[in-house]
């Protein structure tokens, strides 16, 4: 792979901690790069005016009274590519996103557009410039003057508790200790060379230091730059967040709903180290590092831990977390038995575990992988330890698959053992032949099911099998697989067939479509091939695309794959039982597991991933040559279907010590996100070859959008002690808008041509007249869709905003350049109305003009869905359901068409694709129904915090449409 570099023109002693660092930064001045209208870039030395009032640049043609923007006349401070000018394609590939910004000013909202040499650059002008803005006609104190902030307060007060002779110093070793105390993942030995510094720099040489030399000391050491930046994006006073602030984080950044002003004060009281923070209701920058270090912030969705999916459904329904050699200790050849191995994989919630049984020496069975020089476990002493740790992780059924390779007379002494140590838990019930599918969990919760041969009724003990061991299988009982076809015909829903690596991979290959829908009803389990002598895994994802249920792991051996399983297990609360997508579980649903594009009636959706910043990374597991350098990479990586697999990296930051700053944008197209899954890998950038440091797997359902923390972990799975990734997720339906793309500067631009979604023959009439008659409404539905999504679009570019910002962002931003101008333009929300227009008075600026017109394009389009919706979604479902009416009748019809091999093949494919599309095109038209009207929510809260909106009162709010799951088609 292609290895690029990141050099930052910030000197590595220049740390930009408070609002005063970033305008002293400015007063002294430095290079950016002008953009023109004709996309030409001109280096130009910036510099802030001495009474801060005015940014000036020179060299310039203009007089010098002209090459200046005056700060009152600031309507806006943009970070990124968020101009015309700025996104025109001649330039993108110039600078990344991170290196550039824009000063929206003046009446008629020009654009200053700006490229620095590195984000810490663009981060100080950003910071300094919206701090400026905010004190519009006053004049803000020259940096360093004035009375102490609260957090030089808190830091003061805490130097007192440790001056415990009240000398006004206090020794180093206590300074160190008390800082360390404050920032657990800071090592000792920064924080001393910190002090030596100070001390020599202020000619304060001693074993001893004053309280200003440690409040320096911990404000250099323990501010963080990218958390302070977001701390100014949202204050009002850009020195803390009060309640209002804090309450528009977590709205508008973090996605949180329902946010009230009694949340922020529990988020204050909890995180706030500062007394007098606590009682104003004050979140300060140590406060607000706190609370996104804290689980609250954590990348990974809180609900997912605990059990928040439907366990009614059968257990074929479910992927079941499950261990191959979960008693080796190292690998298969050489490998030592050890009970300790399942604890570990049950702790993990580990739901089926591989139990082979041997001869025992001492005339009792033994669990044993092979014949090798390892010592066997005691069976007795196995099934014990099962009996005390089976649902200590998991109340959900244990499945233990038994391979018998002992005796007759010491399989009678196993079956005995079994029914006496696990008495009432193990499930020997009979299953029912006039049910379809197979229990749920929840009705098999605290049972323990027996996998294994089962003797035909009234059959004595044959070919080494016995009466007793039999008796124990009930619901998993192995059979060998006997071709798509013939399970169809004789399979009972009771009876599991295991795969080897090998045949599973090649059904997986030659015909996905029909193992996965082998897989609605059967279970099936799939085991390593002989050949992983060294007890290396499998990639578990071939085989979960496909609908295997289990997939049997070498717990003991970490590692990508053991990465992937761990990860994926982690939701649903760890239970071990992960729901499968809804495509995967529907009796009539067309999926090809090796898909390499968008899925019929799956919404794609797109990943804005921001890696910003590392904390406390460890350094490779012996890598001492090195010494203390690390230079770390991210990799972020998405595993799913093929068409989703995909990897990509940041820059390597170069002598960055343990809290490197990547700052760099990540995009990913994800197809069936209910099967993503999200790896974070930290490498460290050598030569000789890149050294693993820390790597963090998510389901893409788990994750949490905002600004997070990932908690990072070693290559054994275990967690690293205040190792973190900090983030920016962002999750959005589409890539872009509807504009067509600037293919270089003399390119023409091209309308974006239509997909729709439509059926497929089936080569039965009948059949075929039924789907036609959704032909339009399909049309319809996208149409309504895309037109709502351009106009989005287009609205939240003019606006300055990606498109993963929502709607309240928007009017918030609208709401902000009114409100920074003397002769602002009158401008309001009528909120009376359902759909609220917005309204000017009087001459309004283009830009302006233009942002009106897309917002009303925005609002009729989204009126048009929100009123039409209901009777395409009618039309959509009744087509649908007028084909299923065909379904039970389906093998007789295609018997007299005449339909047969690649023919009658080519009809249920279509079939299964028809009804797939109808019942996912429904479901997306009912979800952007429900993304409209949280839309006009959003306008009138947003409306009606900004002061923009009017007759307010008059009207109620719509009522926020909750995410209710929408029906399954019935199994």
């Amino acid at each position: 792979k292609k290895k690029t570099v990141s050099f930052s023109t910030m000197p590595n002693d220049r740390k930009i901690n408070s609002t005063a660092a970033c305008i002293s930064f400015m007063l002294e001045g430095c290079e950016l790069k002008k953009v023109r209208s004709n996309s030409r870039m001109y280096s130009r030395f910036f510099v802030l005016d001495s009474d801060m009032r005015s940014v000036r640049w020179e060299p310039s043609k203009k007089d010098s009274e002209k090459a200046k923007i005056e700060i009152k006349s600031v309507k806006e401070v943009r970070v990124g590519k968020k101009t015309p000018i700025l996104r025109s394609n001649g330039l993108s590939d110039q600078f990344p996103d991170e290196c550039a910004f824009s000063i929206i000013y003046g009446d008629n909202y020009e654009s200053l557009d700006l490229v620095a040499s590195s984000a810490d650059v663009v981060s100080a002008w950003v910071m300094g410039l919206r701090y400026l803005v905010s004190y519009g006609k006053h004049t803000p104190e020259a940096p360093g003057t004035g009375h102490p902030s609260l957090r030089t307060s808190w830091i003061s007060s805490v130097f007192d508790l440790a001056d415990l002779e009240k000398s006004g110093l206090i020794p180093v070793s206590r300074a160190v200790q008390l800082i360390k105390a404050l920032n657990p993942g800071m090592k000792a030995s920064t924080i001393e060379l910190k002090f030596k510094e100070l001390q020599k720099a202020n000619d304060r040489v001693g074993m001893e230091v004053a309280c200003d030399l440690f409040v320096e000391a911990y404000c250099e050491l323990c501010t963080r730059p990218e958390i302070f930046f977001l701390l100014v994006q949202f204050s009002s006073n850009k020195e803390y967040l009060a309640l209002k602030d804090l309450l528009m984080f977590l709205e508008v950044e973090q996605g949180m709903e329902g946010v009230t002003e009694e949340k922020c004060w529990e988020i204050v009281s909890k995180y706030e180290p500062s007394k007098e923070g606590r009682e104003k209701g004050y979140l300060a920058i140590d406060g607000f590092t706190r609370y996104l270090l804290s689980s609250e912030c954590s990348i990974f969705d809180p609900q997912h831990r605990t059990v928040c999916q439907d366990m009614a459904q059968p257990l074929s329904h479910y992927y079941i977390s499950s261990a191959h050699s979960a008693c080796l200790l190292e690998d298969n050849f050489w490998g030592r038995s050890d009970i300790s191995g399942y604890v570990s994989a049950l702790g993990l919630g580990c739901r089926s575990i591989e139990l082979v049984l041997w001869d025992g020496a001492d005339g009792e069975p033994v669990v044993y992988t092979g014949p090798s020089a390892a010592s066997g476990v005691p069976f007795r002493t196995v099934v014990g330890l099962l009996e005390q740790h089976a649902f200590a992780a998991s109340a959900y059924p244990l499945i233990l698959c038994l391979v018998v390779r002992c005796s007759a007379a010491q399989q009678r002494l196993a079956a005995r053992c079994l029914r006496k140590t696990l008495g009432e838990k193990l499930y020997v019930e009979p299953p029912d032949p006039a049910e379809a599918f197979l229990p749920s969990p929840e009705r098999l919760k605290g049972r323990i099911l027996i996998k294994g041969k089962k003797l035909p009724p009234g059959c004595e003990d044959s070919e080494g099998d016995v009466r007793e061991l039999s008796e124990l299988v009930s619901l998993c009982q192995a059979v060998a697989f006997r071709g798509f076809e013939g399970s169809r015909r004789a399979q009972r829903y009771w009876q599991v067939c295991s795969f080897s690596e090998v045949e599973a991979g090649r059904l997986a290959s030659e015909c996905p479509a029909e193992l996965v829908s082998y897989n609605k009803r059967f279970l099936s389990r799939v085991y390593p091939s002989p050949m992983r002598i060294d007890a290396s895994n499998m990639n578990p994802q071939d085989f979960w695309k496909c609908g295997c249920q289990m997939v049997a792991m070498n717990y003991q051996t970490p590692g990508l794959m053991m990465d992937l399983n761990a990860g994926w297990f982690r939701q649903n609360g760890a239970c071990g039982y992960v729901l499968r997508p809804a495509i995967m579980r529907e009796e009539v649903s067309y999926f090809s597991a090796n898909a390499k594009d968008s899925l019929p009636g799956v919404p794609a959706q797109l990943l804005h991933l921001k890696v910003i910043s590392g904390q406390n990374l460890p350094k490779p597991k012996g890598s001492g040559a090195k010494g203390e350098v690390v230079e770390p990479y991210v990799c972020a990586e998405i595993h799913g279907i093929p068409a989703d697999c995909a990897e990509h990296r940041t820059k390597t930051a170069l002598q960055s010590g343990d809290n490197p700053v990547f700052d760099e944008s990540l995009e990913f197209q994800v197809n069936l996100p209910e099967l993503a899954v999200l790896r974070f890998v930290v490498l460290d950038d050598d030569y000789i070859g890149d050294e693993f440091i820390a790597q963090y797997t998510i389901p893409f359902e788990c994750l949490q959008p905002g600004y997070r923390h990932v908690p990072l972990q070693a290559l054994s799975g275990e967690p690293l002690p205040h190792a973190t990734l900090f983030v920016h997720v962002a999750i959005t339906d589409r890539r872009g808008g509807g504009k067509g793309q600037r293919r270089g500067l003399s390119g023409r631009r091209g309308r974006r041509v239509r997909e729709y979604t439509s059926t497929k023959a089936t080569g039965i009439k009948a059949i075929d007249e039924v789907f036609r008659t959704a032909t339009q409404p399909l049309r319809e539905a996208t149409d309504l869709r895309e037109n709502v999504q351009n106009a989005l679009v287009s609205f939240k570019e003019l606006c300055g905003l990606t498109p993963a910002a929502n709607m309240k962002q928007c009017i918030l931003t609208v709401a902000a350049w009114l409100l920074h101008s003397d002769s602002a333009p009158s401008v309001t929300l009528n909120l009376a109305e359902r759909y609220p227009p917005m309204e000017a008075q009087g001459p309004i600026p283009e830009l302006l003009r233009k942002v009106l017109t897309a917002y009303e394009t925005m609002i009729q389009t989204s009126r048009t869905l929100i009123e039409s919706a209901d009777a395409v979604h009618g039309k959509l479902m009744q087509a649908q359901q007028a084909g299923m009416d065909f379904h039970k009748e389906l093998h007789r019809i295609e018997a007299k068409e005449g339909l047969r091999g690649r023919k009658l093949q080519k009809a249920l494919e279509s079939f299964a694709w028809n009804i797939t599309v109808l019942k996912g095109q429904a479901d997306l038209l009912k979800h952007a129904k429900a993304e409209a009207l949280d839309n006009l929510w959003q306008i009138h809260n947003a409306g009606q915090a900004c002061g923009i909106g009017r007759n307010g009162a008059a009207s109620p709010e719509p009522p926020r449409p909750r995410g209710a799951p929408l029906e399954p088609i019935p199994e």
